[in-house]
């Protein structure tokens, strides 16, 4: 849920950022995205939702509880919030992901993905030594 933040505390966590989230937070083309997207899906209170944005550009919401946090505060359908976070995520979270993920100290994954790992370098081998020497019946023959 969103905290209550007195004027100092944001201006406290605003201090704080890196210059580029303050360039973010700050920036038209933010508050523009925010108020298309509310308006693409008829949502009257913007005010709230670039709220909540904000407070996610902050540190103070996670980007996974914003979903959840627009549903309840807004009483919204789930399927309508979906929509809202899609956008969301495109226009405004994606373009900064690498700030996102440096605030929140965690790589940020839409839901249902997973983290993709590099396999170490001798993985190759290991993985050559582990197959059986069988003929591999899908390749033709060389002739």
């Amino acid at each position: 849920m969103p905290q209550k933040l007195t004027k100092e505390q944001y201006w406290k966590l605003f201090n704080n950022l890196s210059e580029e989230m303050k360039d973010v937070i700050l920036s038209e083309k933010t508050a523009t995205d925010i108020f298309d997207i509310c308006e693409r899906n008829e949502i009257d209170d913007v005010s709230k939702v670039a709220d909540y944005v904000g407070q996610t550009l902050l540190g103070v919401l996670a980007p996974d509880k914003l979903q959840e946090t627009l549903e309840k505060e807004l009483k919204l359908k789930k399927a309508q919030t979906q929509t809202i976070m899609q956008e969301i995520n495109r226009f405004i979270f994606y373009p900064i992901k690498p700030l996102l993920e440096e605030l929140y100290n965690a790589e940020i994954l839409p839901k249902g993905a997973e983290k993709k790992t590099l396999k170490p370098e001798n993985s190759s081998k290991e993985e050559k030594e582990s197959k059986p020497n069988e003929p591999d019946t899908y390749r033709e023959p060389i002739e």
